[in-house]
This record gives structure tokens, sequence and C-alpha cells, in this order.
């Protein structure tokens, strides 16, 4: 079996990295742009996104929402876990699709779901039209993992000064909360 030169595995990660820089920034430039930026050939970078996409390292595109002109709100949600252990059933939900049809009629969009270490164990940023909306869906997260969460604290984000590695393109308003 031929094995690939060191240097060569160097390049592909140096390259791939460059094309994931590049992707993260704009992930719906055209092809030809990225190309001229990474200094790759449009068939290499083609190829290298195509396979990045099938080992699911790259797992999604998204377009940055302003949800103040839709007339919603962000929110953070923390919840600090019990030492009481996770059944099964509980952890199949924590995707929160399990209830998916409770929260979504209230307006409430889950933007972004994670584990964490530290003082919490799950954040949940979210979108809702209001503070009471965002509170019943606190009470709704609470009630589906009965005795699992110790604290739940909820944040609203008044300014979001970056997302997805983009700079809000009005970042005066930040002076308005400063």
């Amino acid at each position: 079996m031929k094995t690939m030169p060191k240097r060569s595995k160097e390049k592909i990660a140096e390259d791939t990295q460059m094309i994931l820089a590049e992707l993260q920034k704009n992930g719906k430039e055209h092809i030809d742009l990225i190309a001229k930026q990474t200094h790759i050939s449009k068939q290499k970078l083609l190829r290298t996104i195509t396979q990045l996409e099938k080992n699911h390292k790259i797992w999604g595109y998204t377009a940055i929402v302003d949800e103040q002109e839709q007339h919603l709100k962000k929110f953070i949600l923390l919840l600090k876990r019990t030492g009481k252990k996770f059944d099964l059933n509980a952890l199949d939900e924590i995707e929160l699709h399990q209830f998916k049809n409770e929260y979504t009629p209230m307006g409430i969009t889950i933007v972004s779901s994670y584990y964490v270490n530290g003082e919490y164990d799950w954040m949940v940023i979210f979108t809702a039209t209001d503070l009471i909306q965002a509170k019943k869906f606190s009470t709704i997260l609470f009630e589906h993992y009965p005795g699992m969460a110790e604290k739940v604290n909820l944040m609203q984000v008044i300014f979001t000064n970056r997302e997805h590695y983009i700079a809000s393109p009005d970042q005066t308003k930040l002076r308005e909360f400063m």
C-alpha cells in the first residue's frame, strides 16, 4: 500500500483549514472567489468541500438573521443538572424534538443547543416573541425533565456583536446599551 508523503498530508490539512476559514466567513460565497482567496484550484476546492460534507466536518449552512427585524428576541437558557442520573428517555429528548409541538406554536425557535462544562450543564439559545414566551418555554423544559434540573437561568440577548464568525453590520447599536 502506497502512503502519502508527510508534506502532502500537511498541505492537505493546511488547505482544508484555509477552506474552512473562508466558508466560515461566508458559506454562500461564490466558489471562484474562495478559490482565488485560498489559491486553491476550483476542482480541488469543490472536492475538499464535498469530502468535508460527506465526513460531517461541515454539517450545515445557515443565514444570520436580524431577530429584531422579525420582531423576535433572542434568549439564552442555562440549565444546571442535579446529581440524578438521566434515564434513557430523557437522553432521547435532550435534542428537544420530542416536545417540539409544544414550543413551536408559541413562536419559539431553537437556534443552538449545547452540552457544556462549567457551572451549568446545558445551554439553549432560542428566539421568542417576548420574555413571557421565553419563560413559558423555560417552564416547559423544566416540566419535561422533572427532578433533573437543579437551577435554570434565563437571559435575554440585548445585542449580538458577532454571530457565526461574522461581525454585526450595525456596530453603532452597541453604543445604545453601553
